[in-house]
């Protein structure tokens, strides 16, 4: 099969466009043909080194932890999935080797839920660890629901443009910061959006006056500080960008893999209540421009990465 492979740490210089041998299937394992492997930042801080002391990395590595294809063959002990299934995952297992930038992967069958129907390939690639994230935080860390005011940090990011649309699902209004550039589509997700930078806290505060009831941080540093500052009484507070969270009694939250949790997502996107914003896509052998175009930080929505069929 060709693969992206990278056999050190490095930039975006070390991935490379090769053959390798097609992965063994376990016998909890799914075998996928991949259509599409979105691009999140932490392919990015693997792929430097920067998560060497969580994961372990056996070289070479192929990156990628979201895809969307098709099943070729289940393993032995699966009875969840079939060939020719359309299928979705979120392929995280607890070293780094095994990614979903290649024509195929042995995905984990907990890694993986159906397709939405209504999405195409790349739209569904960027569903699973970006749609999670928002999902886990916004039901378990914070457990927002009807009647809440919820400040969101980059709103129009991968995380954060799912997660305005899961919060307003839930029924609580949306704050959401993001560039001016991006102001008109934070507002077609659903949210009020406020300019990041100087005088946020009181920008925030002229739209709620009382405070926020939760705040969802994606971007650490400032935006936390901003975050815990805008806290109304009783407020909760989350990041997945910055452990000093827990210095203020808030969580950090790492998005699990959940089979189930994926299959709800599926079906809110079939639902019409979620969609994935894809703003840029490359073929396998680019994958470092993709790296490239995510390490900016200035992406709306989804970077994905397509495979041309076999």
């Amino acid at each position: 099969m060709k693969a992206i492979t990278y056999d050190r740490y490095g930039g975006p210089e070390v991935l490379e466009y090769g053959e390798l041998p097609d992965p063994k299937v376990g016998p909890d394992s799914v075998l996928v043909e991949v259509r599409a492997a979105a691009v999140n930042p932490v392919d990015w801080k693997c792929r430097e080194g920067y998560l060497d002391g969580m994961f372990q990395a056996v070289f070479p590595v192929i990156p990628g932890w979201d895809v969307s294809g098709v099943v070729v063959r289940p393993g032995v002990a699966v009875t969840e999935f079939a060939p020719g299934d359309e299928v979705i995952g979120y392929v995280r297992e607890d070293f780094l080797c095994r990614g979903t930038f290649a024509e195929l992967v042995a995905a984990p069958v907990r890694t993986l839920a159906r397709k939405p129907r209504n999405l195409g390939w790349a739209e569904a690639a960027g569903l699973p660890l970006a749609g999670l994230t928002a999902y886990q935080v916004l039901t378990k860390a914070l457990g927002v629901g009807r009647g809440d005011t919820v400040l969101v940090h980059a709103a129009a990011g991968g995380v954060g443009s799912l997660a305005v649309q899961l919060a307003r699902h839930f029924g609580a209004r949306v704050i959401g910061t993001a560039s001016e550039a991006n102001h008109d589509f934070v507002r077609q997700l659903g949210a009020e959006p406020v300019a990041y930078g100087e005088g946020l806290v009181d920008r925030v505060r002229g739209l709620a006056p009382e405070g926020v009831d939760a705040a969802f941080d994606t971007v650490g540093g400032d935006a936390l500080k901003a975050s815990v500052a805008l806290l109304s009484s009783g407020g909760r507070l989350s990041s997945v960008a910055d452990p000093d969270v827990l210095a203020y009694g808030g969580h950090y939250s790492w998005v699990r893999p959940d089979a189930e949790d994926l299959r709800q997502l599926s079906e809110l996107c079939e639902q019409g209540a979620v969609s994935v914003h894809v703003s840029d896509t490359f073929p396998l052998e680019r994958a470092a421009d993709a790296h490239r175009l995510s390490q900016t930080g200035r992406t709306r929505g989804k970077v994905v990465v397509t495979v041309s069929a076999g």
